[in-house]
């Protein structure tokens, strides 16, 4: 058996390829179709851990469980995980395999071309149906030598390709055309169709506009589709989203949440976002964390001690050693827990030189930067509530000290994370520890938060990704997409 694929490119980025692709895996899963999503090449700092232990891109994850499946390292074997402005991590089939410059990357990324296809082969070998999500813009001609992400995999392959626009965007006619005519004549030939997005207004209004679009290319136009209202409940994995969401919060309880420089694994507040009875927000670099903070997180981070050196810039340190003596309480996740000790030490230059800096102070603990990456699927009790995490680590260093002896959780009877004497600071290297409803609840519920004992995040997860099916098959000729996949 060898499955059907089409391949899904924007004319930029953040057009909804991520999207589109989950609702289309639910609508193909509830017809019965045995469906898989595939990126070939992503760049993220939102990632998951999959049952194996290695690591994807956070959308891929979802498109998983859109589809009704597992995440496995074979939906998104090569996945890039920026650094510093120039470098990245490279994990190939969900392992970091180094660490390079943009441009040494993308001099030797064509070596990584047989773990893509054959991780696509994986995959076709077991499902009916494979939904490919491109990269970035499919117009980049400057990137398509050895490109691995677009057109370079489309044509290796043999996978033919839909291109999304974005009419939200403005301009999307000229997008669309301009891409046809700037890339190479054999990368528009495969090119089957067009899908636009993000509509609002009367979709009659747009009728002349993709009539022009398929007379001047001589391929279909899906669409358009009207903007999915509900796509900020689904996590998201671009670091746009944290400027676009556009979602106005009115609880009464106040987490305020660090936008530090090497931010990842910002979904893991989307269930925070999601509790009626909280207001969380991101502080900007440059505006110092308001004083009416109930809860201050640090968030995960792909840089420790440059984010350290980024919180001390931006004067937070100040902000959130007051917040503390006022009473208030501040949770550092991963490398945020790594923040709020004492001494973070990079012996082996992981993260660009051999440095030392001095963290928050919050916590008696040290970090030791080291190669290790743990990757794991964790269950643990919460030491405070009892209440169940299912979690997972993804972490490069070992913290240890006296407030260690007091964790935050425990696994297996083991240690983890650690808690200030005075009971106010908590770090921990957990990641998806709120989407727990009864441990998210219990914690907000504990730090003064009124909220509801109903409210399911993953079901809630559910209920969105089946609407966005049913959105999909009301404004898109899915019959059209299955017949145009090969």
């Amino acid at each position: 058996m060898s499955a059907k694929s089409l391949m899904f490119m924007g004319t930029g980025s953040d057009v909804g390829k991520s999207l589109i692709v989950a609702g289309l895996c639910r609508a193909f899963k509830n017809r019965g179709i045995k469906v898989a999503p595939f990126k070939p090449q992503n760049m993220s700092n939102n990632a998951a851990v999959c049952e194996e232990g290695g690591e994807i891109g956070r959308a891929q994850a979802l498109q998983a469980q859109a589809a009704g499946l597992k995440p496995v390292t074979a939906m998104n074997p090569i996945l890039l995980k920026p650094e510093h402005e120039a470098g990245a991590q490279i994990i190939v089939r969900g392992e970091r395999v180094s660490s390079m410059s943009a441009k040494e990357y993308f001099a030797t990324r064509e070596k990584y071309m047989p773990d893509v296809l054959m991780a696509f082969e994986e995959l076709k070998n077991k499902y009916d149906l494979i939904l490919v999500e491109g990269a970035g813009s499919a117009s980049e001609v400057n990137l398509r030598k050895n490109d691995l992400a677009n057109f370079g995999f489309a044509q290796a392959a043999k996978v033919p390709v839909v291109l999304i626009g974005d009419i939200a965007r403005g301009g999307v006619i000229a997008s669309v055309i301009g891409t046809f005519d700037v890339v190479a004549k054999n990368d528009a030939d495969i090119i089957v169709a067009s899908i636009i997005n993000k509509f609002l207004g009367d979709k009659k209004l747009f009728e002349a506009g993709a009539d022009f679009i398929s007379e001047r290319v001589k391929k279909p136009v899906f669409g358009p589709i009207p903007f999915f209202v509900d796509a900020h409940k689904l996590p998201a994995e671009d670091v746009l989203a944290l400027e676009q969401s556009g979602v106005e919060q009115k609880g009464d309880f106040i987490i305020y949440v660090l936008r530090l420089s090497r931010i990842s694994n910002f979904d893991d507040f989307d269930p925070l976002i999601a509790e009626q009875g909280v207001r969380l927000e991101f502080i900007e670099a440059g505006r110092p964390i308001p004083r009416d903070a109930d809860l201050i997180i640090i968030p995960g981070t792909k840089a420790t001690i440059a984010d350290m050196k980024y919180i001390y810039e931006q004067g937070w340190d100040i902000d959130i050693l007051a917040h503390v003596r006022l009473g208030g309480f501040v949770l550092g996740i991963c490398g945020g827990y790594q923040i709020l000790g004492g001494k973070i030490s990079d012996p082996l230059g992981i993260e660009g030189e051999v440095k030392t800096i001095k963290g928050l102070g919050l916590l008696d603990i040290k970090t030791t930067l080291s190669e290790k990456k743990r990757l794991d699927k964790e269950r643990a009790i919460e030491m405070i509530s009892g209440e169940l995490i299912d979690g997972f680590h993804m972490h490069m260093g070992i913290s240890e000290g006296k407030d260690c002896k007091q964790p935050f959780a425990k696994i297996d009877k083991k240690n983890e994370g650690a808690t200030s004497a005075n009971g106010r600071v908590s770090g921990t290297y957990l990641h998806g520890l709120f989407v727990n409803d009864k441990f998210r609840q219990s914690f907000l519920r504990r730090l003064g938060a009124v909220v509801s004992e109903e409210f399911n995040y993953q079901a809630d997860v559910e209920r969105v990704l089946n609407d966005l099916a049913k959105h999909l098959e009301k404004h898109l000729d899915l019959d059209a997409l299955l017949e145009m996949a090969k």
